[in-house]
């Protein structure tokens, strides 16, 4: 299996295929996800999409889902 660094630029991630939540708006402020051979997840910003990637683990993914189902970061975004 390969390993993947973090900061890897996301064209290099051959065969990721990225997708975004349906609750993306159309101006591009999004970020991507594909999953990785290994089931690591890729993430990058769709507005960069040759830019860096971020590499998580699974349980990496995983807490971090579910902090924000629970709204553990509710309030780095505000009232929306």
């Amino acid at each position: 299996m390969p390993q993947f660094i973090n900061g890897i630029p996301a064209g290099q991630l051959e065969g990721a295929v990225w997708r975004k939540s349906r609750r993306s708006n159309p101006n591009g402020n999004c970020v991507e996800l594909a999953g990785l051979p290994g089931g690591e997840v890729a993430v990058r910003n769709s507005r960069d999409p040759q830019g860096p990637a971020l590499i998580y683990t699974r349980a990496e993914m995983t807490a971090f889902l579910r902090g924000a189902k629970d709204g553990d970061f509710d309030d780095l975004i505000g009232n929306d």
